[in-house]
C-alpha cells in the first residue's frame, strides 16, 4: 500500500486513549502525519502508548500547533486541500458537505501528490464555525440522524480508508469477467457439449443458460474461464477423434 500524501489534523482533542487509537488507525491505513492543535503536555503519554500499541512512533513525531483558529491555520499551511469533517449543520457551516466518496474523488483530481489534510475536532463540539471556517470544504459521515457522533478514531478510520480505497492504485487481485465475454464462452462450450453429443435432445439451450448463471455466480477471473474453455474444447477434441463417427 503506498502512503497517502495526507496530514490527520487533530483539533483540541481531550483524550489521551482517543488520540492514541487514532494513531493506530492512522498506521493501519499507512498514514503518519499526525498534526495536533492543542499542547502535548496536555496528554498523558502513557494512556497514547496503550491504545496506540505498534503506532506510538506517529505520537512521537507528531506536529503540535496552538490550540485556536490561528493554530489550525498553521497546521494546514502546505496542504492543497484541508477537509474539515463535521456532522452538524447552521448558517455559518460550509453549505457544500460532501461525503467521504465525493471528497475522495475531488482529491483523486487534484493528483496524487497533492498534499491534503483531513481535520477532526474535539471529541464533544466538534469543529468550531472559526476552524471550519479555515477548511477548504466540509465531509459528513453518513451515519444514523439520531447517534450520529462517531468516536474519533472510527472516523479517521473511515476518511483514510475511503481516501486509500479510491487513491489505491495497485492491481487487484483478479477482474471478475464481464458478461459479454462470459455469454461468448458459454456458447463456445455449449458447442463443445453439442458436439460431444449430450444435446441430441431438447434442452441444450436451458443448460447453456444453467451453465451462464453458474458461471456468473462465480466471479470468474479470464484465466479461469479460458481454462474452462480449453477443458471442454479438449473433451470435444478427444470425443470427436476416438468416435468420428458418434
Amino acid at each position: 500500500m503506498k502512503p497517502l500524501s495526507c496530514a490527520v489534523v487533530l483539533c483540541r482533542p481531550e483524550e489521551s486513549r482517543n488520540v492514541g487509537s487514532v494513531c493506530r488507525a492512522m498506521k493501519n491505513m499507512n498514514v503518519s502525519d499526525l498534526r495536533i492543535v492543542g499542547n502535548r503536555s496536555d496528554f498523558d503519554e502513557n494512556q497514547v502508548k496503550t491504545l496506540a500499541l505498534g503506532a506510538f512512533d506517529i505520537w512521537e513525531k507528531a506536529a503540535f500547533f496552538p490550540p485556536d483558529a490561528g493554530g489550525l491555520a498553521q497546521a494546514v499551511a502546505d496542504c492543497s486541500l484541508a477537509a474539515g469533517t463535521t456532522r452538524r449543520k447552521g448558517k455559518r457551516r460550509k453549505a457544500f458537505g460532501l461525503t467521504p466518496e465525493q471528497f475522495a474523488s475531488q482529491v483523486a483530481v487534484s493528483g496524487a501528490d497533492a498534499k491534503i489534510a483531513v481535520v477532526f475536532g474535539n471529541e464533544r463540539t466538534g469543529l468550531t464555525d472559526e476552524e471550519l471556517d479555515v477548511c477548504s470544504l466540509s465531509v459528513s459521515i453518513p451515519a444514523n440522524p439520531d447517534f450520529a457522533s462517531l468516536n474519533l478514531s472510527h472516523a479517521v478510520q473511515v476518511m483514510l480508508y475511503v481516501l486509500v480505497r479510491k487513491l489505491d492504485t495497485r492491481p487487484r487481485g483478479y477482474e471478475p469477467v464481464p458478461l459479454g465475454r462470459l455469454k461468448d464462452a458459454v456458447s463456445g462450450i455449449a458447442a463443445d457439449i453439442r458436439r460431444i453429443g449430450l444435446y441430441k435432445y431438447a434442452g441444450g439451450e436451458d443448460n447453456a443458460r444453467f451453465l451462464e448463471e453458474i458461471f456468473a455466480r462465480a466471479l470468474l477471473s479470464e484465466r479461469e474461464l479460458r481454462r474452462l474453455e480449453n477443458l471442454f474444447r479438449k473433451i470435444s477434441f478427444i470425443k470427436t477423434k476416438t468416435d468420428p463417427g458418434g
